[in-house]
């Protein structure tokens, strides 16, 4: 009701915020899902931002196709209005070519054009990892464009996604882009970070080691739990925004069983 009802109102805006927002701010807000949760039969995922005090460009993102899951995490070089505009471009231009039927190679090929003509900054680039996952077969095809490598968190062990180098979105216009391929087993949880949770006094949490301690955890409290643990590391005031998105599958694409939207028999203990 909330996520429908928005779109008419700013009180849910309101509600949600304890200090006003800076224009950078607003306009990396609008970059996010409106929902940052989602759950399917075969997958649930979930999204957290926390932003510096000069906002630095964090995105995340996702869309559910039939049989395919969209995901992206996104960092826009510098920070406020700059970061924030530039980081429009990028997501701007992969929601685009998503939304043609591009696959993950054309979508970082047209969103680095995108970025290296139209961005307002000179030498302006954004890293991400995106990802699309077959909902039938568990194929994960992943591309990484100069970020934080993606983890994947297997028996109990978060080992790094060996992925092809890429340059960042817009820092060469011509280059060529290149994906890789994981294959998903019921129980794996995939975790996409940025920066702002692996450099400066963040870069003291031991990521694995929370990572474990977490990995009982629905992924809607998942990203909160490893929010708090990276403010608790680095400070309440961040040097740069720290984003997380983590995907939990389990398989099994078709229906589910759920109440009021969610599968409480995969709720977090204790939290039903």
């Amino acid at each position: 009701m909330v996520i429908a009802n928005r779109r008419h109102t700013d009180l849910f805006e309101w509600g949600q915020r304890s200090t006003p927002f800076t224009l950078s701010a607003e306009i990396q807000r609008r970059l996010l899902p409106a929902s940052f949760t989602c759950e399917a039969a075969a997958f649930a995922l979930s999204g957290w931002l926390e932003p510096a005090a000069s906002v630095g460009g964090d995105t995340f993102d996702y869309s559910v196709a039939r049989d395919l899951l969209h995901l992206s995490v996104t960092d826009a070089m510098g920070h406020g209005v700059a970061s924030a505009l530039t980081a429009t471009l990028g997501v701007g231009s992969l929601r685009n070519t998503r939304r043609r039927g591009g696959g993950l190679v054309e979508q970082a090929e047209e969103a680095n054009r995108a970025v290296a003509e139209h961005a307002n900054v000179r030498g302006a680039y954004v890293t991400a990892v995106l990802g699309r996952i077959d909902l039938r077969t568990a194929r994960c095809e992943l591309l990484n464009a100069g970020h934080v490598p993606p983890l994947l968190v297997r028996d109990g062990r978060a080992t790094p996604v060996e992925l092809p180098a890429n340059f960042p979105l817009g820092m060469f216009p011509d280059e060529r882009y290149r994906s890789g391929e994981i294959l998903l087993t019921p129980g794996d949880r995939l975790v996409v970070v940025t920066d702002g949770v692996r450099e400066r006094n963040a870069a003291d949490l031991d990521l694995p080691a929370a990572l474990r301690e977490i990995g009982h955890l629905h992924p809607r409290e998942a990203v909160r739990a490893l929010s708090d643990a990276v403010l608790a590391t680095a400070g309440p005031a961040l040097a740069d925004d720290a984003t997380l998105l983590i995907v939990d599958w389990y398989g099994g694409h078709g229906p589910r069983r759920s109440t009021a939207g969610a599968d409480t028999a995969r709720a977090s203990a204790g939290t039903e």
